[in-house]
């Protein structure tokens, strides 16, 4: 039997209490996150596990199904808040599930203050990821998706599928497309990274091949492999601010 969105999101829960290693990557993801809000009101988009809270207590969390430890059930592409209300907004492996992208950097481009950031983690695909994301991942990739096509039914779309080169196609094939749509919102940070830890990790969905004896060896290993995470990276982080 297909499980739930709901079940599913209880289980990456679950998951995420007993796989430390999946902890520590987020501890780390987290503190670039940190660094790169703005003081204010923060809202996070597909907040899943609900693992954000215990690093920023004050953000709304939420999510596009209901979930006990979230704070609120959001559609991304229609937000509930007022122009210039938010003063950051955090996705955490969301942009790549969205049907309509286009629509929700409208969103984005209409809640955020001046000067107001969003703030994503995002799957990169490089000549190594590809492999992995296109071959061994549950999830879709299709380098020929328009991310800027608006589907007349984006509110179906079920919720938990993927296409894992939307971000890929945004910010790189069609950087520029995307700057002609979206003048406001530049672009102030752009770090392709983990070509080792993560893919070891084994995610959510996988066993972790990496003991936990090993951390500190693989972490040296990829930080020297930090100019090729172009060919070799899983990760892509991206801060964009509202002009």
């Amino acid at each position: 039997m297909k499980k739930t969105s709901a079940q599913i999101l209880e289980e990456r829960r679950q998951i995420w209490e007993s796989k430390e290693i999946i902890r520590k990557l987020y501890s780390r993801w987290y503190e670039m996150i940190g660094d790169a809000l703005r003081p204010g009101k923060i809202l996070e988009l597909g907040g899943g596990s609900g693992s954000l809270k215990g690093y920023f207590p004050d953000a709304i969390t939420s999510d596009i199904v209901f979930a006990p430890w979230l704070d609120a059930v959001l559609d991304a592409h229609e937000l509930p808040f007022g122009n210039e209300s938010l003063d950051s907004i955090i996705l955490f492996d969301v942009l790549h599930h969205l049907k309509a992208p286009v629509l929700f950097f409208r969103e984005v481009d209409r809640v955020l203050t001046s000067k107001g950031r969003c703030v994503m983690m995002e799957p990169y695909i490089s000549w190594l990821s590809f492999l992995v994301y296109r071959f061994l991942h549950a999830e879709g990739l299709n380098g020929n998706a328009d991310p800027f096509k608006i589907p007349e039914d984006h509110g179906q779309k079920d919720p938990l599928r993927g296409n894992q080169a939307i971000p890929w196609l945004i910010f790189e094939k069609y950087r520029n497309r995307f700057a002609r749509h979206f003048p406001r919102l530049r672009i102030v940070q752009e770090e392709r990274m983990d070509s080792l830890m993560y893919p070891l990790s084994g995610g959510f969905h996988n066993r972790s091949l990496c003991p936990r004896f090993l951390w500190k060896v693989v972490g040296c290993a990829e930080d020297m492999l930090r100019p090729l995470n172009r060919y070799l990276g899983f990760r892509l982080f991206v801060v964009m601010e509202k002009d």
